[in-house]
């Protein structure tokens, strides 16, 4: 994967709930790390057409793997603004060199 390709910054989070001092939770995030990832996101063609299991996905992000840091389908991708909740992380071709993570977006409530 050239450099070049990996042109979106990421940040790599974990929610973690926190109660404030009248006693009511609250949702905090906590950066794991900062990278340049791969995206590509969901369209009509054969390779999306090829992952028909995971149908709720709809980004995929590649980057390289972070020392100490395990990727999983607990953390959120943020990019652009935008939340990214991982749906499946795997590594590429079992290298360990590069993770693939298969995404859903996130979309925000209006009550």
């Amino acid at each position: 994967m050239a450099v070049g390709r990996m042109s979106k910054f990421i940040e790599i989070t974990s929610t973690t709930p926190t109660k404030d001092a009248e006693g009511f939770a609250t949702h905090s995030d906590t950066v794991l790390a900062n990278v340049r990832a791969y995206m590509d996101e969901r369209r009509g063609d054969e390779k999306w057409a090829n992952m028909a299991a995971f149908s709720t996905a709809t980004a995929l992000f590649r980057f390289r793997s972070i020392p100490g840091v395990v990727i999983g389908t607990s953390l959120s991708i943020i990019c652009d603004g935008i939340r990214y909740r991982i749906i499946s992380a795997e590594t590429v071709k079992g290298r360990g060199m590069y993770i693939d993570c298969l995404c859903e977006r996130q979309e925000g409530t209006v009550r």
